[in-house]
């Protein structure tokens, strides 16, 4: 049994979503589950909408209601399964058009009711995604994901209860693989104990499709994308990025952790405590055979596996002179960050200072009110980026470090914080955002065009 998961750009469109049956088509054998995300840029306007009723944009957001009835009804029109699947659609739409006039009337959007917006865009894809496949010949039941994958009840931003998940979703799904049908069930979307609609958080689909892999104890886990699979860097900043064809469970999480937009960071934890391979596939050229992802890869043939950046960072820097022990002080610290619902991408720390690199989304005037309550001094830096260098087998290689500095040094971009050594697999540096195009583009030169050896000599020493 295996697990397929079609992100947004998948399922965009009639023809996307034919693709996709196409593709489902070709692993009946393998009796799949498939995953669907919202079609693309849907949660984006589901979102945008839901906080324009909340203030005075009820009319703008009434506006782009109509038009996602539209894209839909267009859709289920090419896919000439309009007239059974249309009226449902419309009576969902119909339903979110209620909710969104009573966010107007309140005036207020809380966490809840952004997850029952949010929410209908994996409803409709679903829906949508499973007409077609019956229309086209391959036998599919729709399956609603809040009847069995249950979280708790942070709202935006659950997590799973695995125990409660762990048994309704084989009572669900094992009954419908058993006679070869096909369960399609929309991704990032749960319910808590009490039967109300939570979600995963943004990107939650493939933390679905990892979470439904493990219940099921899958043989794999398919995120299907629009690249060709997990590349040497981003693309976009780096033309000559390559695709990895294999790469182990830690180096995946640290990438997707440091920016990497092809995985959900928490996407591999479930597969990983299971030992399911995931792969990374591209659902417009699904011939290719992707980046497979499991618990051991090969040896790397370069220094590093691959190269994650981060935008919008933020550096928070923090002097004291009352000497209160850093074992104090670093408690209290970490107290406030826990307070405010926030994690330290970067730390390095002294006796009586410590930098913080983290999510500028994060940075507001409480957290810093209250971190002005622990130290004399408190800096704050915007405008910075994180690029990190992940490869599990670093820890053994001499001159790493010297040559990535050297590398940044030649590239004239100056390092702010540097983090080595916290998971032994990756080389993490603060720079300017400005400067971070210009030093993935070197670096990835440097490690993945040159293949220049590392050498004690050649470095003067060994500077891990």
């Amino acid at each position: 049994m295996i697990v397929m998961k079609f992100g947004g750009t998948s399922v965009e469109d009639a023809q996307a979503i034919t693709r996709v049956a196409s593709i489902v088509a070709g692993r009946r054998a393998q009796k799949p589950v498939v995953v669907v995300s919202a079609m693309g840029g849907v949660t984006d306007v589901l979102v945008a909408m839901a906080r324009g009723a909340a203030g005075t944009g009820l009319p703008a957001s009434l506006k782009s209601l109509q038009g996602l009835r539209e894209r839909h009804s267009a859709a289920g029109e090419e896919l000439r399964v309009a007239a059974l699947v249309n009226p449902q659609l419309q009576l969902l739409f119909d339903s979110l058009e209620v909710v969104l006039r009573g966010i107007a009337a309140l005036g207020e959007l809380s966490p809840r009711t952004m997850d029952n917006v949010m929410s209908y865009g994996e409803i409709c894809s679903s829906t949508l995604v499973t007409a077609a496949f019956n229309a086209l010949g391959i036998d599919s039941e729709l399956v609603d994901a809040r009847e069995c994958l249950i979280t708790d009840s942070s709202f935006t931003r659950a997590a799973p209860d695995f125990a409660a998940t762990n048994e309704r979703m084989p009572a669900k799904l094992l009954p419908l693989l058993a006679r070869n049908c096909v369960p399609v069930m929309g991704g990032f979307i749960a319910s808590n104990a009490g039967g109300i609609t939570t979600t995963l958080g943004r990107g939650g689909s493939d933390y679905s499709a990892s979470i439904v892999g493990a219940a099921l104890s899958a043989d794999c886990i398919e995120i299907w994308t629009d690249v060709k699979g997990v590349m040497t860097t981003d693309p976009r900043l780096c033309p000559n990025a390559r695709k990895i064809d294999e790469m182990s469970f830690a180096e995946a999480s640290e990438m997707a952790y440091f920016g990497a937009k092809v995985l959900h960071p928490a996407t591999v934890i479930p597969a990983v405590e299971k030992d399911i391979p995931v792969y990374v596939l591209d659902s417009r050229h699904p011939e290719g055979k992707g980046t497979c992802i499991r618990a051991r890869a090969p040896r790397c043939q370069t220094t590093f596996r691959a190269i994650a950046a981060k935008k919008n960072v933020t550096i928070i820097s923090m002097r004291t002179n009352r000497k209160p022990g850093a074992f104090t002080y670093l408690k209290g610290l970490f107290e406030v960050f826990e307070r405010h619902s926030l994690s330290a991408d970067l730390v390095s720390t002294s006796e009586a200072s410590i930098s913080i690199a983290l999510d500028s989304a994060g940075v507001h005037n409480p957290l810093l009110q209250d971190l002005k309550q622990l130290g004399d001094d408190v800096e704050v830096e915007t405008g910075k980026a994180i690029v990190c260098l992940v490869s599990e087998e670093i820890s053994h290689k001499v001159g790493v470090a010297a040559s990535v500095f050297g590398t940044l040094a030649t590239a004239n971009v100056n390092i702010h914080m540097i983090s080595q050594g916290a998971s032994e697999i990756n080389i993490g540096v603060v720079i300017e955002e400005s400067d971070m195009p210009e030093a993935i583009k070197h670096l990835h030169a440097r490690f993945f065009e040159q293949h220049q050896p590392l050498s004690a000599a050649a470095t003067g020493g060994d500077l891990k």
